[in-house]
């Protein structure tokens, strides 16, 4: 029996032995900390949101069990920063760090320090040079708040959920009247957005999908178009959960991002979020999509089989009216991508859309154009600064750029240089659809703008023609036989200047093209004995 005793002490002071030298190994083997570690020192952080302690020395702290401490104090005037490492077993100031075990440095008031006193602690190397400055409201104040809160949340689930019954009532009845009539089709002029008579029903369909929780049962056909970042899909979306094709299908565009181009989906798709951007003169967002299993991105928008303005031109001669539609819809769209408000009058943040071309446009059923391919467009915040905008970079494509963006000298003090560069490369645009009129007389084969460079550009060679030649696409004479054609010229010589600040604004230009409606109802007269005026006036602001 002393035997099992003494058997027993020995395993039990081995086990407790063996314990204590493991947690002396995990001491020893514990890293010390890297902190920020400067003596006090005046800054500008006001004591809100978040600051920077601006402070370049980087401490290896002397204990292992030492965390990163900041301290920002206020008495009168002055206000400081102190960085320091410290052990949170031991007190500092008469204060005990209750926080470190934080990755953040979030600061907390302390009362009865002398002065306005916020300390943090965190556990993270270098977490004491981000901080965090936290409003604390009073319990009380938060239950007085939370209890006038609940008549509103309970007024409001009644009408989300009135609402909700509501809808779904509608679309009952709308699935009964697909069953007892004939079967729909919508692969002609009841498709998303191709709606000559101007119709906005199938718009307002196409907002309701923007709620979709669920992915969108979709069935891809063709492929229609492949750029730098995505491809393009002409698709088929189900309308309800039967496959049977006597729930009809709706056409629509899939613009599918691979993984590896996420950024350039998520700028497309917050550019497209934003509710004011709808105008119809701008491609109708549908809803984006996050597709795991294919690991892709999906956008999805109207659908418009004419395709691009780039194709439509090779294919296709114009005449002075659908000059007059294509042009003056493409600069309404560029206008109100601009504008800082909407046509109702409520402000909106501009968008320079940064790459203007044929082929980033589509031309709809009616010959109007609408704006796509937002991938690189910025929004003119005035709260970007100008290191923001700076890292904007170059963008666009090399044929289109205006001369201070293939010179990477566009004023970035001024946000108005991102729209007039958009100006130039719209310019361009409408060379391209005067360059396929019939108004002029002969008309050649397309060629995109400096069509003697070869089919892709590169910047030095567009800086040969643009900057060192100041070369721009010609202009023959017999281009201004027409009256309206010489008016358009007019235009695109002031939208194409070298100097950003003598362009036109695109409002300018949509003004002008509204100016010759007569000269466009004129045209259509061809047996009138009118003449056509040899000018016109034209609201000349820029």
């Amino acid at each position: 029996m002393e035997l099992l005793r003494f058997s027993a002490f020995w395993c039990g002071t081995i086990l407790f032995g063996s314990i204590v030298l493991e947690e002396a190994e995990a001491y020893i083997m514990k890293p010390k900390r890297l902190c920020k570690f400067c003596d006090v020192r005046a800054t500008s952080c006001m004591g809100k949101g978040s600051c920077m302690v601006e402070c370049e020395i980087t401490s290896i702290c002397p204990d292992k069990h030492d965390v990163c401490v900041s301290i920002w104090r206020k008495k009168d005037d002055n206000i400081t920063f102190d960085t320091v490492c410290h052990n949170p077993a031991q007190r500092l100031y008469g204060l005990v760090l209750d926080d470190y075990n934080n990755s953040k440095c979030e600061m907390k008031e302390r009362k009865g320090m002398g002065s306005q006193f916020f300390i943090c602690s965190c556990s993270e190397d270098e977490c004491n040079e981000n901080i965090f400055f936290n409003t604390y409201m009073d319990s009380q104040v938060v239950a007085v708040i939370l209890v006038s809160l609940v008549p509103l949340l309970v007024m409001a689930v009644v009408v989300i959920t009135s609402f909700y019954c509501y809808r779904v009532y509608r679309q009952r009845q709308a699935s009964s009247r697909r069953k007892r009539g004939p079967p729909l089709d919508f692969s002609d002029a009841h498709a998303i957005m191709i709606d000559d008579e101007g119709s906005d029903s199938s718009s307002t369909h196409a907002n309701n999908l923007n709620h979709n929780t669920e992915l969108l049962p979709i069935e891809l056909d063709v492929l229609v178009g492949k750029g730098r970042f995505a491809e393009v899909y002409k698709a088929k979306l189900k309308q309800g959960s039967s496959v049977s094709e006597e729930q009809g299908f709706e056409t629509v565009a899939i613009k599918i991002f691979t993984y590896e181009e996420y950024a350039s989906w998520k700028n497309e798709k917050e550019i497209f979020s934003d509710a004011d951007l709808r105008h119809e003169n701008v491609l109708h967002f549908l809803t984006a999509e996050e597709r795991k299993v294919q690991r892709q991105y999906w956008l999805i928008t109207a659908y418009h089989p004419r395709g691009n303005l780039q194709e439509y031109l090779i294919h296709h001669i114009v005449s002075w009216h659908d000059l007059w539609m294509l042009g003056g819809s493409l600069s309404r769209g560029v206008a109100h991508l601009h504008s800082d408000h909407t046509t109702c009058g409520r402000y909106k943040v501009p968008i320079a859309h940064r790459d203007i071309k044929s082929s980033n446009i589509l031309v709809k059923n009616d010959l109007t154009c609408v704006l796509c391919d937002f991938g690189l467009a910025l929004r003119l915040d005035n709260s970007l600064s100008v290191d923001e905008l700076a890292n904007s970079g170059q963008v666009g494509t090399a044929r289109y750029m205006a001369p201070e963006v293939l010179e990477s000298r566009i004023n970035l003090e001024n946000i108005e240089s991102f729209k007039q560069a958009d100006v130039y490369s719209m310019a361009l645009v409408l060379w391209e659809i005067i360059s396929r009129c019939d108004a002029i007389g002969e008309v050649k084969e397309y060629e995109p703008p400096f069509g003697n460079l070869r089919e892709n550009p590169c910047v030095e060679s567009m800086k040969d023609s643009v900057l060192r030649d100041r070369g721009r696409p010609e202009i023959p004479n017999s281009w201004i036989n027409h009256t309206g054609i010489q008016l358009v010229c007019g235009s695109i010589d002031e939208c194409w200047d070298h100097d950003p600040e003598a362009r036109l604004t695109a409002q300018c230009v949509a003004e002008r093209f509204a100016d010759m409606e007569y000269l466009d109802k004129l045209s259509e007269r061809s047996d009138s004995e009118e003449k056509i005026p040899e000018e016109i006036i034209v609201v000349d602001e820029k």
